[in-house]
């Protein structure tokens, strides 16, 4: 792909890593070409590097002339990208290079994720490793895999290849905004196989499309009361009396509010009527509550040839279990500011093809017995409706520490760089931070980043002007440590 003629330039380094980095495809659990990148720019420069089992890599970086002495620092971010794209988009997030564009002071992709999540923090790292200009300690570049599917790299990382006990992630999403801990969290697949009836020539065959809604992160943006595309499809068919389910296929991942389904069904031809004429009074119904990012909803119902469906018992038991099934913000701080959710779940994917279903969601939270009652409840709905229980296995928060010298250190630079305090913060999503934090439990530890919106999101985008004063003040951070 060709750069864009405005891409940004300030700071170079950053800039031209990020560029690069964009062009070499990343999915989860297939970052062995990012990875080769970053290789060679540590052998380009001598530097020795080392990976783990699980495929995760540090590259140890001397210190700047007369810093030997001082502490090491990690700094870390990870590989791998969240791949999702627009209906109308033709894109192979294992082959193709991303598409950037600039508009309006946004980089962003072409209707794809851009990557910045995390792929700015990576190329922030690189940058102060090819940069001889910026002053530092001794430097351990932990690059980790397997991020965006369940936090795999940070879980099997071999923390004997570390001995920093300062670490800088450079992976969160508002500048000005320093952050001292995160949300653990865990899920379920949940699965069940229907027998299927012959096509009845007394039932209509159609499909249902539901698309237009923003999606978005199942951690940071769970409390904006985003729709979920899976619920509302849950929300139509409910109400046909006669349904009964061929497939569906709604949500991408764990961590990705579902933005568009489909569902394919058989009913009687009088429903069908009854749910056309619905349609329009849906989307009205849904404007009228959810927010403005959700207001391009819309239903498309068309007609298919006659398949094998689930029996109206099962279509029905399915249907009520959905709708049933807890989804968004379960509760908030009493100790923070009102937007920080405390316990959270995301009804995030679901799959019925050839009556085999297959239903995921995660949750988060700060208190891991907080979460005891919402997993008993959502346990007791899969029972309910028959389906067999696999637990995803969690993962640890990171509980916030005020009293933590780095944060000391930290804020006191953000008032003499730019004159302001910045947000101490933490944030209701899965940073790699607390499993780190479990395995090398003397680490004080920092996240930061410029900011960057709809993360998981082909809307998602960075925000030009947050990146040097970012660039700025992790260099400066570093030349003080």
């Amino acid at each position: 792909m060709t750069k864009p003629a405005t891409y940004p330039s300030d700071p170079e380094h950053l800039w031209e890593h990020f560029y690069c980095i964009s062009q070499i495809p990343r999915p989860s659990k297939v970052e062995d070409a990012v990875r080769d990148y970053v290789i060679g720019q540590a052998e380009a420069h001598d530097y020795r590097w080392q990976l783990d089992a699980t495929g995760n890599m540090v590259v140890y970086v001397p210190a700047s002339p007369g810093r030997e002495h001082h502490g090491t620092v990690i700094i870390q971010n990870h590989l791998d990208m969240v791949t999702v794209k627009t209906g109308d988009k033709t894109h192979d997030f294992y082959a193709d290079p991303l598409s950037l564009k600039v508009e309006d002071g946004w980089l962003l992709a072409d209707r794809t994720t851009l990557g910045a999540d995390n792929g700015i923090g990576c190329a922030a790292a690189l940058a102060v490793m090819t940069d001889s200009d910026v002053q530092h300690p001794p430097l351990e570049l932990l690059f980790t895999v397997d991020e965006e599917t369940g936090l795999g790299g940070a879980l099997g990382l071999d923390a004997s290849l570390l001995s920093g006990d300062i670490m800088l992630n450079l992976d969160t999403e508002d500048w000005h905004e320093l952050y001292i801990g995160c949300a653990g969290g865990g899920g379920w697949l949940l699965t069940g196989r229907y027998p299927l009836a012959e096509p009845d020539a007394e039932l209509s065959y159609w499909s249902l499309e539901l698309k237009g809604l923003a999606g978005g992160h199942s951690g940071v943006e769970i409390h904006h009361q985003l729709g979920n595309a899976l619920k509302m499809l849950a929300e139509c068919l409910a109400e046909v009396e006669t349904v009964q389910l061929a497939s569906a296929d709604a949500g991408v991942a764990h961590n990705v509010i579902p933005r568009e389904g489909t569902a394919a069904f058989a009913c009687t031809p009088e429903q069908a009527q009854v749910l056309a004429e619905r349609l329009d009074s849906l989307t009205a119904r849904w404007r009228s509550y959810l927010p403005a990012a959700d207001h391009s909803v819309s239903l498309s119902l068309t007609p298919v040839e006659p398949l094998p469906v689930l029996s109206l018992a099962d279509s029905q038991r399915l249907l009520a279990l959905l709708a049933a099934f807890p989804h968004g913000a379960q509760a908030y701080s009493l100790a923070q500011p009102a937007d920080l959710v405390d316990l959270s779940i995301n009804l995030a994917r679901l799959q019925l093809q050839d009556g085999v279903l297959e239903l995921e969601a995660s949750y988060r939270f700060f208190n891991a017995e907080q979460a005891v009652p919402l997993r008993t409840g959502v346990e007791a709905l899969a029972r309910l409706a028959g389906l067999e229980i696999h637990r995803i296995d969690g993962y640890p928060g990171w509980q916030p520490d005020f009293a933590s010298p780095l944060l000391a250190r930290a804020k006191a630079l953000h008032q003499r760089l730019f004159g302001s305090e910045p947000a101490v913060k933490a944030i209701h999503a899965g940073l790699e931070c607390g499993i780190l934090k479990s395995k090398k439990p003397n680490t004080d530890i920092l996240s930061f980043g410029p900011t960057i919106r709809g993360a998981h999101s082909p809307t998602e985008r960075l925000r030009i002007d947050t990146v040097p004063p970012f660039w700025h003040y992790l260099t400066a951070l570093l030349a003080e440590l």
